[in-house]
């Protein structure tokens, strides 16, 4: 299996309704790395997983829309608790969403809260 992967960072802001989220349940900032990684059996006719930059970009643009953000006054996520793997799975959809038609493998999303935290989704291969 060959693997690209690329990383991007965002600041949000949320609040977890919910006993189990303790003090999380009020309004607080949340920084998280996210990274992102393509992966594929087998190279394309260029012999890569996916242009580097070109992921980056569709990275970018994805945690760009969240970046300085209150995900609790977001459209996206009226209704939802934005819990760290909830959000790796909107961002993983998202970047599907930008390389349809560029990429056929499957990819995993992995948001780091910390350095020792984090939460990850990965989806089924697109091909």
């Amino acid at each position: 299996m060959y693997s690209v992967s690329v990383r991007e960072h965002m600041m949000i802001a949320h609040s977890l309704k919910g006993e189990i989220f303790g003090p999380a349940q009020d309004l607080h900032g949340a920084t998280y790395t996210a990274d992102v990684e393509f992966r594929s059996p087998d190279l394309d006719e260029n012999r890569i997983v996916l242009d580097i930059g070109l992921a980056s970009q569709v990275v970018k643009e994805v945690t760009a829309k969240l970046n300085f953000k209150n995900l609790d006054e977001l459209e996206e996520f009226r209704d939802e608790l934005t819990t760290t793997e909830v959000l790796a799975k909107y961002i993983h959809d998202e970047v599907r969403r930008r390389v349809l038609d560029r990429f056929s493998g499957s990819i995993k999303v992995t948001l780091h809260e910390s350095h020792v935290a984090w939460a990850s989704y990965e989806g089924e291969s697109l091909g």
